[in-house]
């Protein structure tokens, strides 16, 4: 008898690092679904990341309307109810994702694997929020019967990276990171000093980050010979960027993730601010620095870690 189609539904809104790291979810839900249909619903800032891994079929972006968007609510309501969804993976498990379980109420809800109150498949691991997000979701997707969830997966994001025109030899800077969060980064004047001890051992430090970080980048720029380009970089020159770099040192923020998963030799720093244990990027070659308060980390150490060769 032949199977009919199914359609699936995997949510996952961000932010970058807590999407790269479902990349491994994302191609064990593929894998266990080779035939069916497969719609992930994220936000704008990751639909083309989702697109270009090749785990989905559709992409649904989300605008995630306010409680009180009345008109909002109902359109999203609406686009998941006629979804006609036979499962839903909740790879985002918060209090938003788990109330798009409560406007899919009905007879054809669909099966729901994440927190939401009701749910068929729940993740019942009372140590959920003690666990690292990879080791989480794991274990959220046996309890659905998904067993063997692979590592996070960047091998098929690159790009064409010759026309930022840098030397053979660099080490990537990520100095930036959440803005409502300054206690988690490591002050542009240890980066500028840093920076200094990178070129004295025969490389090129190369400043990274998004639009926000473009004044960062130029003021480690105009006190060392750091190279900025800072506002410039996509997702997947990131990720070619760190399979050519010799190093990376950056803050707990989402670029270091992608230099991790790369496999670009990683130190990333940590202040008592957020836990590594749940969220410290994951790769082959990654060495965390946690200090509880980073203006108080010593230059030193950290050029230790990066270990130059």
């Amino acid at each position: 008898m032949t199977r009919l189609m199914q359609r699936i539904l995997v949510i996952k809104h961000g932010a970058l690092g807590d999407f790269v790291l479902a990349t491994g979810p994302f191609f064990a839900i593929r894998h266990a679904h080779p035939d069916d249909q497969i719609v992930l619903l994220t936000t704008a800032a990751f639909a083309a990341l989702g697109q270009d891994s090749g785990c989905f079929d559709e992409i649904w972006v989300d605008k995630r309307p306010s409680w009180h968007n009345l008109i909002g609510i109902q359109k999203l309501r609406a686009n998941l109810r006629r979804g006609r969804f036979s499962r839903v993976y909740d790879l985002q498990t918060s209090a938003r994702s788990s109330w798009y379980f409560r406007m899919m109420r009905g007879y054809n809800r669909p099966q729901w694997s994440g927190i939401a109150r009701g749910c068929s498949h729940p993740h019942t691991n009372t140590e959920r929020n003690r666990l690292h997000t990879v080791e989480r979701q794991a274990d959220q997707l046996a309890m659905i019967g998904l067993n063997n969830i692979p590592g996070p997966n960047l091998s098929w994001l690159d790009a064409n990276i010759d026309h930022f025109n840098l030397p053979d030899r660099f080490v990537l800077l990520v100095p930036g990171g959440a803005p409502h969060r300054p206690q988690k980064r490591w002050p542009a004047a240890q980066y500028i000093q840093l920076s200094r001890i990178i070129s004295e051992s025969g490389l090129y430090p190369v400043v990274v980050g998004g639009d926000a970080e473009v004044d960062l980048g130029r003021e480690i720029v105009e006190h060392s010979d750091a190279i900025s380009i800072t506002g410039k970089t996509s997702f997947a020159d990131l990720a070619a960027l760190s399979r050519r770099a010799a190093a990376a040192v950056g803050n707990d923020t989402g670029p270091m993730h992608i230099t991790a998963i790369c496999g670009c030799p990683s130190v990333v720093l940590f202040s008592q601010d957020s836990d590594p244990a749940i969220t410290a990027p994951r790769g082959p070659d990654v060495t965390v620095l946690r200090f509880p308060k980073l203006v108080e980390l010593p230059v030193y150490k950290v050029a230790a870690a990066l270990s130059l060769r």
